[in-house]
């Protein structure tokens, strides 16, 4: 069934306005007419089954009717990747929602040359992954900020794998202690009840001195993604998928 994230709250009975490009996708691309049913969340209310109950000429009203799942809420790990070229950027975005982020972070470097970042983008993609999924949340993307501000503001109960292209621990053996027991997990894992991010870093890699002060860090766990240099995008999804295997909502 077609899933939309809409801004409105969701509760029975309540009218819901989608966007105009939204109502385009609904009954020009999807063909849907009065009376069809379709599913919609807001990352707040859970998911509800709505049915069309308006057809206009500029646009379509929803009329929720039953919440079909709860809000439920994800492991609570953030990606934070180096400002890349437009297409990586994207495809990161993408992956990194498909897979769970709770967060997205954008980090500005030593050696960064990536594009101009449309937010307005990756923010659209963001919603469109999400809804694809089936995930009940669509994660927040935040303006790029340089790494050395990001690392002086860090919160110190939030673990940082750093992804280090120089070599590291092995992910799964550097995450292994960090995992849950099978026996011990909720129906909502969050990360074994810590908060994590992981760092990806750009095209160019780290500097010297973004590496020795991340290395330095009491929170910071390194990790290597294997033998070969991974691009940025190729290196985000492996990180996640690893994570996800060691500390988060995926069963071992």
């Amino acid at each position: 069934m077609i899933r939309l994230h809409v801004p409105q709250p969701l509760s029975a009975g309540a009218p819901l306005l989608p966007t105009l490009d939204q109502s385009r996708y609904l009954t020009q691309v999807m063909r849907l007419k009065a009376g069809d049913a379709l599913l919609a969340f807001n990352g707040v209310d859970g998911e509800w089954r709505c049915v069309i109950a308006e057809v206009l000429k500029k646009g379509v009203v929803l009329k929720a009717e039953e919440q079909v799942r709860p809000q439920t809420t994800g492991p609570d790990v953030h990606l934070l990747i180096a400002v890349v070229k437009k297409s990586a950027l994207e495809f990161a975005v993408e992956k990194a929602t498909e897979l769970g982020a709770a967060r997205i972070g954008l980090v500005t470097t030593r050696r960064t040359q990536g594009d101009r970042v449309r937010m307005d983008r990756l923010e659209a993609i963001a919603v469109e992954s999400a809804e694809q999924t089936g995930r009940l949340d669509v994660p927040g993307i935040d303006l790029p900020v340089k790494l050395e501000a990001l690392l002086d503001g860090w919160d110190g109960e939030r673990r940082l794998m750093f992804c280090d292209e120089t070599g590291g621990a092995p992910a799964m053996t550097a995450l292994a202690g960090a995992a849950p027991s099978t026996a011990s997990r909720s129906p909502s894992p969050r990360g074994g009840g810590t908060p994590w991010a992981i760092l990806i870093g750009p095209e160019g890699g780290f500097a010297p001195e973004e590496r020795e002060r991340l290395r330095a860090l009491p929170f910071t766990t390194a990790v290597s993604l294997g033998p070969r240099v991974l691009r940025a995008d190729t290196a985000a999804t492996a990180a996640l998928t690893l994570w996800q295997a060691a500390v988060g909502d995926w069963e071992r």
